[in-house]
Order: C-alpha cells, then sequence, then structure tokens
C-alpha cells in the first residue's frame, strides 16, 4: 500500500541484462544521499536482485504488521520490497501472466511504506509477461 509518494520512477529495458537494477540501485542511494525518504520496489519477479545488490542476507524476511500487511525492509536507509525477500533463491520462479501480475499487485499494495519522497520500481525485463 502506497502512502502516495511524491514521485514514482520505474526503470525499465526491453531485454535483462543491461544494467537497469544497477541503475536502480545507484539512483535510489543518489536521492537517499540528497536527504530524500526513499523506497525501492524489486518488481522484476523472475529474478530479483536488489537484495544482492543492496547486501541484505538471504535469511532477512519483512516483517508483518496485523498477519495482512508487509513492512518494508530497511538497508542503507532506504526502504525496500523483493519477491526475493519472500522465496529462497534456490527455487526458481516459474510464473506466467495473470499469477505473475497478481503477485507483484499483491506486493504493491500490501507493503506498507510510509512517507515516501520518492518510490523506484526495478522493473522485469520486456520480454517477460507481467512486464
Amino acid at each position: 500500500m502506497v502512502s502516495s509518494p511524491h514521485h514514482v520512477v520505474a526503470v525499465a529495458s526491453g531485454k535483462g541484462g543491461v544494467g537497469k537494477s544497477t541503475v536502480t540501485a545507484n539512483l535510489a542511494a543518489a536521492l537517499r544521499q540528497q536527504g530524500l525518504s526513499v523506497g525501492l520496489l524489486d518488481a522484476d519477479i523472475y529474478g530479483p536482485s536488489q537484495q544482492l545488490m543492496l547486501g541484505v542476507s538471504d535469511n532477512v524476511t519483512p516483517d508483518q504488521q496485523d498477519g495482512e500487511f508487509l513492512l518494508p525492509v530497511e538497508a542503507h536507509g532506504l526502504k525496500t520490497m523483493s519477491m526475493g525477500y519472500l522465496s529462497s533463491a534456490k527455487t526458481p520462479m516459474v510464473w506466467r501472466g495473470p499469477m505473475a501480475s497478481s503477485a507483484m499487485a499483491q506486493l504493491l499494495e500490501k507493503t506498507l511504506w510510509g512517507d515516501l519522497d520518492v518510490l523506484l520500481v526495478d522493473m522485469p525485463p520486456g520480454t517477460g509477461t507481467s512486464s
């Protein structure tokens, strides 16, 4: 549940492996250095990488509120959420179409971001079915 960030920026590309996750992480860090409150949503459900890029341990999972909502994982002053926090790195995610879109919608709607100046969204590659 996004409580009206002032700005939402989606970082996307037509294919994977071109550096959009790196750009997103660096943009988040730069905005944070400028004193902004920054959220980072790793929307690449096929290959979430922000957890690794931010140095968050594999065994970290988001806390819950009221058994329904997720609280973002804080890393380097950023509020982050990723499907990578909710699944094992050893388990491949083979989601398609409505199931993938539904998972991402729930992740966005059920996360209590709090007050954000900017929400950055690291999008899946344009070749995915949930783009």
